[in-house]
């Protein structure tokens, strides 16, 4: 008998001996580096996609050793069900544990887009509908069809966008983004019209949200947009005209060659602040925090007139009276003339 105890017990050492040694061939199998090349890979998993299937295709590619064994490592840890649809980036360095890790908990991959301070909506419609990430879910149309399809507060959707740097998933559909712009401009605007320094001569957070619109396409030096804020709220309160260009720009929309002229000018449009009093009926583009708080905090001081300097570097002259006005202007086109020659 002691013959086929002894073969029993060689058998089963001999098994136990197998079994450490997969044990331990798995274990550095899930910890070994998929083959990636130096730049790393992208991958989608669809939407009812199997461990299994996946493991297939990574194997296809190149990037799984073993695809078996990864699909049962799935099984044997209850994940393999749990995966996620999406776009996975994976890096040098990367491991099957790691790999699984990421399905489940669907730590995709996520794309940007920055939306610019001083965009128009068409201009961030444009930039959404060239976005290979970015699903296409809205027609195109005017801005006051762009605020019904979004169901917005306002009958008009310009400048109700925050510029920022967003973080999506692909596939995220446009609605999805452009209500997250709008909710972050809601906030931004609320906290600016709270803290705003007190003037009766704007009407509501909407009156607010346009005038920092207009100082945001005045001027892109930061310093000086609570002096410009401060003119143009001196200017409301006097019932004086605001006379800025960027307004009758807007409203002459597709007209608008690049080149205002003095027709320009005369050419009425609900947006010409030259023939209009007051704000124009909505904003103009999408002002940035620094235009919002210029708006709620205006420089004080006499100036009711502003001319770019024409030294090329953005800057303006301020100034309190017609005449002092009518000389920077000659200033301007000196240095104009100047920087020409």
């Amino acid at each position: 008998m002691r013959a086929p105890v002894k073969a029993v017990a060689a058998v089963v050492v001999i098994a136990g001996v197998a079994l450490l040694g997969i044990f331990a061939w798995f274990r550095g199998y899930i910890a070994a580096p998929l083959m990636l090349p130096a730049t790393g890979d992208v991958f989608v998993v669809e939407r009812g996609d199997t461990l299994r299937r996946v493991a297939g295709r990574l194997a296809d590619r190149g990037v799984l050793r073993v695809p078996a064994a990864f699909a049962a490592y799935g099984r044997l840890s209850g994940r393999a069900e749990r995966i996620q649809a999406g776009e996975y980036a994976l890096m040098p360095g990367d491991t099957p544990a790691m790999l699984l890790n990421m399905l489940v908990q669907g730590r995709v991959k996520l794309h940007s887009i920055t939306i610019v301070e001083g965009w128009t909506v068409a201009e961030l419609r444009k930039a959404l509908a060239a976005h290979p990430a970015i699903r296409q879910t809205l027609e195109p149309g005017t801005p006051a069809e762009l605020s019904a399809a979004l169901g917005l507060d306002y009958p008009h959707a310009e400048g109700l966008f925050f510029p920022e740097t967003y973080r999506f998933a692909r596939d995220t559909p446009d609605v999805e983004l452009l209500r997250q712009a709008h909710d972050l401009l809601r906030k931004r605007l609320d906290a600016a019209w709270v803290g705003r320094e007190p003037h009766a001569v704007l009407a509501g957070p909407y009156e607010g949200l346009i005038l920092a619109s207009i100082i945001e396409r005045e001027s892109a030096l930061d310093s000086e947009r609570p002096e410009i804020a401060g003119v143009f709220i001196r200017r409301l309160e006097r019932g004086m005209r605001l006379q800025t260009d960027p307004t009758v720009i807007y409203g002459l929309g597709d007209a608008f060659n690049g080149d205002l002229t003095r027709r320009d000018l005369q050419t009425e449009t609900p947006y010409n602040t030259y023939l209009r009093r007051g704000l124009p009926p909505t904003p103009i583009a999408l002002p940035g925090e620094s235009a919002l708080q210029a708006m709620a905090h205006p420089a004080p001081g006499d100036s009711l007139y502003f001319v770019a300097t024409g030294r090329g570097d953005g800057s303006h002259f301020f100034t309190a009276t017609l005449e002092e006005h009518n000389a920077a202007v000659a200033r301007y086109l000196a240095n104009l003339r100047q920087r020409v020659e």
